[in-house]
């Protein structure tokens, strides 16, 4: 079985953030705003380093402003997964930008992305479950209102709650009010925490009780950690990709997810922001096996290990599972 068509497990990923640029593109035109200046000459985004890839994720993403746009978007995101054999992906939903943390208006926009979920999985096969964030630079104010929405629509589909946003401004301890709002309405908890922050944001998610964590590859820089983080099987949400992108590391031979794996740390792959990075689950696991040798028997581990952290009810997951299993 190639890479390609192997059933493949997503728990890291940004809605707004996976719009295909011809859907930008698109929806720009037909509310006639200028954004032409985000895209390169075959089309993709552009940008230079990371402050201007934050400008050029702004200017995409400000043309979605209602919830068909999402709903629409929901699709367009789902078929590139499904494209690429993900039969199960976890997204990560703002209410500062889908109704500007209104509860009445998330609700709409919850709505619409539900929708779009439904239908496909009904004709593509992949199940979509939504993670809600707050945006750790919106402050610890606006995260409690996010934190609102959140526990307020909580339930078999939304079934998550972490943190986004710049990791170098605040610290996460501020948040905690939001994240006890979201563990009491029944929410699983995330964080994006060692990625700009350094290992010691990983030990302050790790201070609020949290079992999985968005990136964390940088609790390589302290050893004492990694073995923290092995013992007590706390899931990394890595992108690979995404970090190679925006110059976290030179290559994908530098990159310390091997090291992480065989120190015993769970570790899964996802995509973040894919067409931002010109990347995909086939090419993350592609470049992967590529650089550390890895065979279809790790992918598997992989995708088990993302399963098994999903935050999904029980029964989806024995049914996804299930489809991970080899085919005779």
């Amino acid at each position: 079985m190639s890479l390609k068509s192997l059933p493949k497990v997503e728990l890291h990923l940004h809605l707004e953030g996976a719009a295909p640029p011809a859907f930008i593109r698109d929806l720009s035109a037909r509310k006639h705003i200028d954004i032409s200046g985000i895209f390169g000459a075959d089309g993709g985004y552009r940008y230079r380093d990371f402050p201007e890839f934050l400008r050029v994720y702004e200017a995409a993403t400000s043309v979605l402003t209602t919830p068909e746009d999402y709903r629409r978007l929901t699709l367009a995101v789902l078929e590139e997964s499904a494209a690429n054999g993900v039969i199960y992906s976890e997204t990560f939903l703002s209410p500062d930008f889908c109704g500007g943390r209104d509860l009445g208006a998330w609700r709409e926009y919850l709505h619409a992305i539900r929708e779009a979920a439904d239908q496909a999985q009904r004709d593509m096969g992949i199940t979509l479950r939504g993670i809600v964030t707050c945006v750790r630079h919106f402050g610890p104010d606006k995260a409690r209102e996010a934190a609102l929405c959140a526990a307020e629509t909580a339930g078999d589909w939304l079934c998550g709650f972490g943190i986004a946003g710049d990791e170098t401004i605040g610290a996460l301890a501020d948040f905690a009010y939001s994240f006890d709002m979201a563990r009491e309405a029944g929410l699983k908890l995330t964080a994006h925490a060692g990625e700009w922050g350094g290992p010691q944001s990983v030990r302050d998610a790790l201070a609020l009780g949290l079992r999985r964590i968005g990136h964390g590859v940088r609790a390589v820089e302290d050893l004492a950690l990694v073995d923290e983080l092995a013992e007590s099987g706390v899931v990394l949400e890595v992108c690979p990709g995404s970090n190679i992108a925006l110059g976290l590391y030179p290559g994908w031979r530098q990159h310390p997810i091997s090291m992480l794996y065989q120190r015993g740390i769970k570790v899964t792959v996802s995509t973040d922001d894919p067409p931002f990075f010109r990347t995909s689950m086939t090419r993350e696991f592609d470049r992967l096996a590529e650089a550390f040798d890895w065979d279809d028997g790790v992918f598997a581990t992989l995708n088990r290990t993302a399963a098994e952290a999903a935050f999904c009810d029980d029964a989806t997951r024995a049914e996804i599972l299930k489809r991970l299993e080899p085919r005779p």
